[in-house]
């Protein structure tokens, strides 16, 4: 039977919130899944929906294509209609505000005709590297291999026959909302992932800009950057409205009217600060999952730039500390799915989600140093740590404590490995100071476990809430709100309106934890040519 759901705090049912057009949708694109979250002006999830789907490698380069892109977007929203109709009997048929976002970086450049010139590069790719260390030398900042200008710029180093005709250059996110709206825009965090931005004036570089068109003067070609990119917005900015192609684009049964606001299109890690209520200056937050990464908002630059952090931006604008890690949970998912054969091959009865938690949990009976053993996640390179390729490894001596414990917090630690290894040089070099970090993602689905794993790693309190599961999805239906909702700052509006005091729930570290995960990280970095021995040697 249909639900009406909860009154909520404006006196009116879910349904009614629905049908009156007072409600929220935010959709993000995800490495592995589309998500859609309906929320309400209290902003509380009231409806979802789903598309998964996964990356391609052609031509020796990971990519969706634009096909893909559009059924995922359609599927996910025909599935919140359904979930909709389901729960309250109604349609969507006009909507508060809408938000998209994305995975950030990568690569997609359109010619005079809003072609796509060459298929979408992802953030996965590391064919960058020549252009990313020129460029790095060049603007004396960190330029990652995954962001846009990387890309671009080994596009015109490789001579490719494309570059001349760009006419528009814009990430994942940025597209789908050129698409739908007609507005060529970016939010602030989003286009930090393209080419590096000004805290102050809240866009890209202007001196790094004027390096970059000098550097690529001799080339002769028609457009100078600031031509092709798209124009920077900060969170609360309105950047345009969903026009009807745009409402058929997203809603193929025609029921979805245009006019509606949308929001600054925002990368996923904007969405995650938001979701986890860390886009205050001393907050940080975790995102661990297929991939995983921390973003730490800073009170002033640092000393200097270091290869292992990307300085991005809050969806406000704020200076931000990132360590991105190409790899996270899917070695310890491989593992899972081997332990639940063995299940039943013994005719054991239990499902996955049980599973992990009796794994996970297993792994708090560990040596706080694992026993000595060493566990490489790396399915895919991981450039903090010099590879650009990977092969996943389990690694032990004979004299090694090797039990089902210490082989689990053994995973567990290998998962935020490489998240360590760049979060000390903020820490430790650096002297960052932080008052709050959250968790969220996968690695902290059993309680606890997760959280204290991640706590000795960083040697400081995690906190995870409820609502952090909700993610991307959830974290820019919040932007989409804060446009239309409040003339507060971003972080009073997330304080005062969306979290109103839950800080959620903290652990923190033991100093034998500590010292554990710091004998485990000093072993791992000097083993870490085993790996590269592993990665130079072709099967």
């Amino acid at each position: 039977m249909p639900s009406q759901s909860l009154i909520t705090n404006n006196n009116m049912t879910s349904k009614q919130i629905i049908e009156a057009g007072k409600a929220i949708l935010g959709i993000e694109f995800g490495s592995t899944r589309i998500k859609a979250v309906l929320i309400d002006p209290d902003n509380k999830p009231i409806a979802q929906g789903s598309h998964t789907w996964e990356n391609q490698l052609v031509d020796g380069l990971w990519t969706y294509s634009t096909e893909a892109i559009w059924y995922g977007l359609q599927d996910c929203y025909a599935e919140l209609r359904k979930n909709v109709m389901e729960q309250y009997d109604c349609e969507i048929e006009t909507l508060a505000a809408i938000g998209f976002s994305a995975m950030m970086h990568g690569y997609m450049p359109f010619n005079d005709k809003g072609e796509i010139m060459v298929p979408f590069r992802t953030w996965r790719n590391t064919n960058t590297g020549k252009a990313a260390a020129e460029l790095s030398e060049l603007f004396n900042y960190n330029i990652p291999l995954r962001w846009s200008i990387s890309h671009l710029y080994e596009a015109i180093l490789d001579n490719e026959e494309h570059v001349p005709a760009i006419k528009f250059l814009t990430t994942l996110a940025g597209y789908v909302h050129w698409q739908v709206t007609g507005q060529k825009v970016l939010g602030v965090g989003d286009a930090s992932g393209m080419i590096p931005v000004d805290p102050f004036t809240k866009t890209y570089d202007a001196t790094m800009v004027a390096k970059f068109d000098k550097l690529i003067e001799p080339r002769g070609f028609s457009w100078k950057l600031l031509d092709i990119l798209p124009k920077v917005l900060v969170a609360g900015e309105n950047a345009g409205f969903l026009t009807p192609e745009g409402a058929m684009k997203l809603d193929v049964s025609g029921h979805l009217k245009a006019g509606i606001p949308v929001c600054p299109p925002e990368g996923d890690a904007g969405t995650g600060m938001v979701a986890t209520n860390a886009v205050r200056q001393r907050t940080g937050n975790v995102s661990a999952g297929t991939s995983s990464f921390s973003m730490i908002v800073l009170e002033k630059p640092l000393s200097k730039p270091y290869e292992v952090l990307d300085m991005v931006t809050t969806p406000d604008g704020s200076l931000v500390a990132m360590v991105h890690c190409n790899n996270c949970t899917s070695e310890i998912n491989a593992w899972v799915k081997m332990f639940k054969e063995y299940q039943e091959l013994l005719g054991v009865k239990q499902s996955t989600n049980d599973l992990y938690t009796t794994l996970f949990n297993a792994a708090l009976n560990g040596d706080a140093d694992c026993g000595g053993l060493m566990a490489y996640n790396y399915v895919s390179g991981e450039p903090v740590t010099g590879l650009m390729d990977g092969r996943p490894l389990f690694v032990r001596s004979a004299n090694d404590k090797f039990s089902l414990a210490n082989f689990m917090r053994a995973q567990l630690y290998g998962a935020i490995g490489v998240l360590k290894i760049g979060n000390d040089i903020l820490f430790n070099e650096e002297k960052v100071q932080v008052d709050r970090i959250m968790g969220h993602g996968g690695y902290f689905t059993t309680p606890k476990v997760g959280q204290l794993m991640l706590a000795a790693a960083l040697n400081s309190p995690i906190s995870v809430m409820e609502t952090a599961g909700e993610g991307g999805a959830w974290g820019i239906a919040l932007l989409a709100g804060y446009m239309v909702n409040s003339q507060l700052s971003l972080p009073d509006y997330l304080d005062k309106v969306v979290f109103a005091g839950n800080t959620g729930v903290e652990v923190a570290p033991t100093p034998e934890d500590v010292a554990g995960f710091n004998r485990y990280i000093e072993n791992y970095k000097a083993a870490l040519p085993i790996e590269k021995a592993a990665v130079e040697f072709k099967k």
